[in-house]
């Protein structure tokens, strides 16, 4: 059924805003330099097929020149579709590769049945990966990480960690070799998935292993969900809070040099205001509430 002028207008607003905030992201954190070589981590999953989409239209109208290779590690799940990411590349005439390593026994064997196995996986992913990327000679690893997952990775390492620490936009990787970076930082899942649906990307299920889904994580995601539901706006402030942290109003003496601290007789407004009524700005509905209304359309710098 042909698309409808209100339905392809909603599709352009949602292709235009992934992209504004996409773009955003890369210049804001230095994700992307002239001559980089991308690999960008292809799972088969929305997230990743976005990144994908995203990037390399960011390739064609940016005004630096940089590469890009998808990539997909088979780890020889019972019941993968070998075919669907090589078919769907092929298409696109991306470069690609699709890495075969058999993680999937070898996390079998060590994972007692019943207990997830999705951190010995996840490890044993990240390690292919990065050889990948050194074989490939990539300056970058690219993942499609989005603004929810930042805000849940915040909470359950609050909640279960005991740190106040989230998932960075651009990082070094564990063994220090690599640059990691999430474009899609600023773009919400919600979002994500729409546009998923839209594109109609051949989504591969990320259940095929049998692996119980990480429990913590899912109720995050589920007292996430509800505050979203119940109190609009909410989630647009823990990020904008995320990118906003005052040390000395926080408990770290290895960030900031409490014992440092004297009275100046200098008014300082960021001096104690424990006490004073907390800021509140009552959230709009309509186009006015939506915070990527306000973000300039940026392009790589």
């Amino acid at each position: 059924m042909a698309a409808t002028a209100e339905q392809k207008y909603a599709f352009n607003k949602l292709q235009k805003r992934i992209r504004r905030e996409a773009g955003k992201a890369i210049e804001q954190f230095g994700m992307i330099e002239a001559g980089d070589k991308i690999m960008v981590c292809l799972s088969g999953g929305k997230d990743s097929y976005t990144l994908l989409d995203t990037l390399l239209y960011l390739q064609r109208v940016a005004p630096i020149q940089f590469e890009l290779v998808a990539v997909n590690l088979d780890q020889k799940q019972p019941g993968f579709p070998e075919h669907v990411l090589p078919e769907y590349l092929k298409d696109l005439g991306v470069a690609y590769e699709i890495v075969e390593e058999d993680t999937y026994s070898i996390v079998k064997d060590k994972i007692p049945e019943g207990k997830t196995t999705c951190s010995l996986c996840s490890r044993l992913r990240r390690g292919i990966l990065y050889k990948t990327a050194n074989r490939l000679g990539a300056t970058k690893i690219a993942l499609g990480h989005h603004r929810d997952d930042m805000i849940e990775t915040l909470f359950l390492n609050m909640f279960h960690g005991g740190k106040l620490k989230s998932m960075p936009p651009k990082l070094v990787s564990d063994n220090g070799e690599h640059v990691v970076i999430r474009p899609l930082a600023f773009c919400r899942e919600k979002d994500i998935a729409r546009y998923a649906e839209a594109m109609a990307f051949p989504i591969i299920p990320c259940n095929l292993c049998g692996s119980q889904e990480n429990l913590q994580r899912k109720h995050i995601k589920q007292m996430l969900n509800d505050w979203d539901k119940r109190f609009p706006g909410r989630i647009e402030s823990l990020f904008t809070a995320m990118q906003n942290v005052t040390p000395s109003h926080l408990a770290d003496a290895s960030l900031f040099d409490f014992k440092a601290v004297e009275a100046t007789g200098v008014a300082d407004e960021n001096g104690d205001t424990a006490f004073d009524a907390p800021p509140f700005t009552e959230t709009k509905k309509g186009p006015q509430s939506d915070p990527v209304n306000t973000i300039k359309i940026t392009q790589i710098a």
